[in-house]
């Protein structure tokens, strides 16, 4: 597993406690726990009085799940991942397909996004365009009121 460009979750001594691992990650602690309960990271390791401490592999695995949970992969599909990845380099035909897969799904729902922020981005500027002709409208409207008013101070002086 690698780090996504530009994600760092080690400090120097490349080892952290769960409330570091989620302040860095953004998970919450409770979804730290609840990963490692269904095996979806592997048991931490403990310190003697039984605080996880989490390492830079662990930390690795906790940045690829986010990375993948972010862009809409099922819990369920991470989890056949990462048992194909136990199983060693047997699986690795198996786990490219799970990705290939899920990459074509991704892009689908990016298409369907672009789709929706563009029909957003139209109506956006639907109705600034209406907002902008009824300031002219308005200001129009002024300026013939203060026309007429200018021509009645004239023809009463």
């Amino acid at each position: 597993l690698e780090l996504t460009p530009g994600i760092t979750l080690c400090r120097g001594g490349g080892r952290m406690r769960i409330s570091e691992v989620s302040e860095q990650s953004g998970l919450s602690v409770d979804t730290l726990r609840y990963y490692e309960k269904i095996g979806l990271l592997l048991p931490v390791n403990r310190t003697e009085s039984g605080i996880r401490d989490y390492n830079e592999l662990d930390l690795k695995r906790v940045d690829f799940i986010k990375c993948m949970r972010t862009a809409g992969l099922p819990i369920e599909v991470l989890l056949e991942y990462f048992a194909l990845v136990e199983q060693g380099d047997g699986t690795i035909e198996a786990r490219k397909m799970i990705l290939q897969e899920q990459r074509t799904q991704l892009v689908a729902k990016m298409v369907e996004m672009q789709k929706t922020l563009d029909l957003l981005d139209n109506k956006i500027q639907a109705y600034e365009t209406a907002v902008l002709k009824s300031e002219q409208a308005l200001s129009a409207g002024m300026n013939s009121i203060k026309t007429t008013q200018d021509l009645t101070k004239r023809k009463s002086s």
